[in-house]
């Protein structure tokens, strides 16, 4: 029992640990694209809900409010007139309210002059002496309306002036939101089966009452003719669950205060009233003296003190004029999106703060447009607004930014797990998945392979054109390669030009083998990049897991590492399966390295020079600087082991200017000492590196000034294989060098890439015979005709031939035969140091001197 609750507990542990692995996987696999997409979605939804509960509505009432105050303030309506009971006619008065008589005089002054409709903004239910009997004759007119408030449960309503029949009643209309901000109209209402009337609604029928529309009232709209009223949603614009009884619109105001134009009580009284101001009009009269104390706030004060609130006669002017404008003028009423179409606006915008976040790297730039983004929105939303229409613009506004900051961090997670240039998992990420892999093999016991990749002389090709081409050669390279693996392990981009391979589930090791090789095959071939046909190759580093040792995720990529720089020592492009004997070359390797850069600030390197003897005479025609490493502890240590460490390492860029000045010098003082014609030469090996270095010509350039040799008798060397690795790029630097007059060779040749078809086009004035073409060379061998073509090639091209490692008189004498003018091997001489060498010089002082 205790034996099977263990391996349950294991199993669920096994399951959730997986669990968590696959949400890992899938969090940080996103691409930057679905990540902005998921991000966007998400944030969208998070969006929409806080503001289905009404938590955004305070801010979008404010922006409302803003965008009110932005609006152009139209022209006062010719169809109303305001008569405003200021705080001098109270005073006249000297009684508040104003007396009935004083009220019926004032209608009787306006009825004079015909007015379309009289609205009385005054609550009178209760006479004010002296004058009731008259005023209650001027109200039987037919075109006055009055007001009366309805009320509610918590405030008892204020009932209409008695006697005053039903239709020339209408009921106090101003909504007021919980901010205590007027936005909104009330036009009509049912209480059972009684019908109610707004103030603002009574007069605008009465005004068009000859004009020949009527109202019509339907479960959804008012109908004033073709003009229709839509009942306001409880979720309009940025409302949420408002109370939207009746029939409501939103307020479209005119002005912040100057809605028609507006004469006191007392130039009514006084007859100071102009008869085309009021006839055929709409005449409101109300209070808009302080101490009436009749005043609201609106989205132009909501901001501001009561003091500049707008008075309840003004808001009614403006609610009346709405609605005449409305129907008369096709002025629109303020519309508003449905609410899918809401969704996908805010979407849009968390999807444009994703991009955005993902595509601007600079901090700075990134807060900037961030600003810039927002006033678009902005002007979009007062653009509509403009149009009567409430577009939403705080959840853009915040879906915007909380997406714009998600994809912000998720970039900076993403960019810790991934490669910015190829978007392939990095080194963190691999060895992540290398630990999973582990994990998997203790659980299930399966085997797996790390590849080690590295591409073979990438540092020229970024040197040789500049970062920018490299960049782009990596991210071809990475297409390819990601497209030649299909999918059959996880790649990685370790950094620089290394790259990794997981390859799990491998049922033998030769599968992983089958694979570098096919890899090697098809990255071989050439790349294009801007019209440049660019050739490499790789080096592969295999390493197995083995399951009896507990594998470290790093120690499995430092195995893979080990055993690609082992093929790289084995001669680049090809692979090598780790064996832990190549830990210890590897050590050694670093120490090498190591002890190469000291070597360098040390001295500890020197010069040999192998004489170059022409066949013909016998006579010196100069030397090869041979590069040689005394170490203080290893004594002699060879060329072949250090060169490579110094090439990779970029130390041969140091290393060659020390050996070019050193050449330099010492020709410059054997020139003097033995003086002959044509004078002495010195080649000069250039490496790869050397070649793409930036100021090779100007360094060059230098030594010839500072020793005064004559460029004539200085030939640089680059082998063949070198020269092929980017065939434009080599003679753009040849032509350079060839600018100062210097001789140039080909080195090895024939032993690398096919360059017959570019030969003609290198400014080369000399080809040298590899050595393993003259040891091998017989009467009826294949070398033999392989030297002979070499010569004649050369003979057709006007450039001379130099054979290298003649050791033989055999050699010799086979060579002049075949046309060959210069040689150099142990036959003449081994590589002498520089006094031995001109002891060399001074014995073969005569044949030098007799020199034609």
């Amino acid at each position: 029992m205790t034996k099977f609750s263990q391996r349950f507990l294991s199993l669920i542990s096994a399951i959730s640990s997986r669990g968590k692995r696959q949400v890992k996987i899938s969090l940080i696999a996103l691409n930057p694209k679905q990540s902005v997409v998921a991000a966007s979605i998400i944030m969208t939804a998070l969006v929409w809900g806080v503001k289905q509960i009404g938590w955004l509505q305070f801010l979008e009432l404010v922006s409302y409010d803003y965008m009110v105050r932005l609006q152009p303030e139209k022209a006062e309506d010719s169809r109303l007139l305001v008569v405003e009971i200021t705080e001098e006619d109270i005073f006249q008065e000297n009684q508040w309210p104003i007396s009935d008589r004083t009220l019926a005089q004032a209608l009787q002054k306006l009825q004079q002059l015909q007015p379309k409709v009289i609205g009385l903004d005054l609550y009178r239910n209760i006479p004010q002496p002296p004058g009731r009997e008259e005023l209650l004759k001027q109200l039987e007119a037919d075109n006055i309306v009055g007001i009366y408030y309805i009320g509610d449960t918590a405030v008892g309503g204020v009932s209409p002036i008695p006697g005053m029949a039903v239709d020339k009643l209408g009921f106090n209309d101003i909504v007021i939101d919980d901010d205590n901000v007027v936005r909104r109209n009330f036009l009509f209402g049912y209480e059972g089966e009684k019908k109610h009337y707004s103030f603002s609604l009574r007069l605008a029928l009465k005004y068009l009452e000859k004009k020949d529309i009527s109202l019509k009232v339907t479960s959804d709209a008012l109908h004033f003719g073709n003009t229709v009223f839509p009942r306001l949603d409880a979720r309009a614009g940025g409302y949420q669950n408002l109370d939207n009884a009746g029939r409501q619109i939103m307020i479209s105001y005119r002005s912040e205060q100057r809605i028609a134009r507006m004469v006191s009580l007392g130039e009514v009284l006084n007859g100071k009233v102009d008869p085309k101001w009021v006839k055929d009009k709409v005449v409101l009269i109300g209070a808009t003296a302080p101490s009436a104390n009749d005043f609201f706030l609106t989205p132009y004060n909501a901001s501001q003190s009561a003091n500049h609130s707008m008075s309840g006669v003004v808001l009614h002017a403006q609610l009346v004029s709405q609605l005449l404008s409305t129907i008369l003028d096709r002025k629109p009423l303020i519309w508003f999106w449905y609410e899918w179409i809401e969704i996908l606006w805010v979407w849009s915008w968390a999807f444009i703060g994703g991009w955005l976040a993902w595509r601007q790297r600079h901090p700075f730039l990134q807060i900037l447009v961030t600003i810039i983004f927002l006033g678009i929105l902005f002007t979009c939303c007062f653009g509509f607004f403009i149009q009567a229409g409430w577009i939403p613009f705080i959840p853009p506004a915040i879906a915007f930014l909380a997406t714009n900051i998600t994809i912000l961090a998720y970039r900076a997670v993403y960019n810790n797990y991934y490669d910015p240039l190829t978007g392939l998992p990095n080194r963190q990420l691999f060895l992540q998945h290398l630990e999973w892999a582990i994990t998997d093999v203790k659980n299930q016991n399966p085997l797996f392979a790390v590849l080690f990749l590295d591409i073979d002389s990438f540092k020229l090709i970024n040197e040789s054109f500049s970062h920018y081409f490299g960049d782009k050669f990596l991210t071809d390279f990475t297409h390819r390669l990601k497209a030649s693996l299909g999918g059959k392990g996880i790649l990685a981009r370790l950094g620089g030009d290394e790259f990794a391979i997981l390859i799990e589930n491998v049922a033998e090791s030769n599968q992983a083998i089958q694979l570098a090789d096919f890899l090697q095959q098809e990255m071989s071939l050439p790349f294009k990049i801007n019209q440049q046909e660019i050739f490499t190759s790789l080096s592969v580093g295999i390493a197995f897991n083995q399951q009896q040792l507990k594998h470290q995720p790093a120690d499995l990529l430092r195995d893979a590492h080990t055993a690609m720089y082992r093929a790289k020592d084995l001669g680049k492009s090809r692979h090598e399966v780790f064996a832990t004997g190549m830990h210890t070359h590897s050590k050694n390797r670093l120490q090498l390295e190591a002890e190469l850069r000291r070597a360098i600030d040390k001295e500890e390197f020197y010069l040999n020079y192998q004489p170059i003897i022409c066949l013909k005479t016998n006579q010196i025609a100069g030397f090869e600087a041979l590069v040689r490493w005394n170490h203080p502890q290893r004594g002699f240590v060879s060329p072949v082991e250090f060169i490579p460490v110094a090439e990779e390492t970029g130390l041969i860029i140091p290393l060659g200017e020390w050996i070019l000045e050193s050449a330099f010098h010492q020709l410059s003082v054997w020139q003097t000492q033995f003086p002959s014609n044509p004078p002495l030469m010195m080649s000069i090996n250039l490496s790869g590196n050397q070649l793409a270095q930036e100021n090779l010509v100007e360094v060059i350039q230098q030594l010839l000034n500072a020793t005064g040799i004559n460029p004539q008798t200085i030939k640089l060397e680059i082998t063949e294989s070198v020269a092929m690795q980017d065939v434009e790029a080599a003679i753009s630097i040849l032509l350079h060098l060839r600018s100062l007059n210097l001789q140039l060779s080909i080195d090895d040749f024939g032993t690398g890439y096919s360059s017959l078809s570019y030969l003609h086009r290198f400014p080369i004035n000399t080809l040298k015979i590899d050595r393993s073409f003259v040891s091998r060379m017989t009467d009826a061998d294949e070398d033999a005709a392989i030297v002979k073509t070499i010569i004649m090639l050369s003979d057709n091209l006007g450039m001379d031939v130099v054979a290298e490692g003649i050791e033989t008189k055999s050699q010799q004498l086979k060579l002049l035969g075949l046309g060959a003018e210069y040689g150099q091997g142990y036959l003449f001489s081994k590589p002498l140091d520089s006094d031995n060498a001109s002891k060399f010089l001074n014995i073969a002082k005569g044949e030098i001197g007799n020199r034609e």
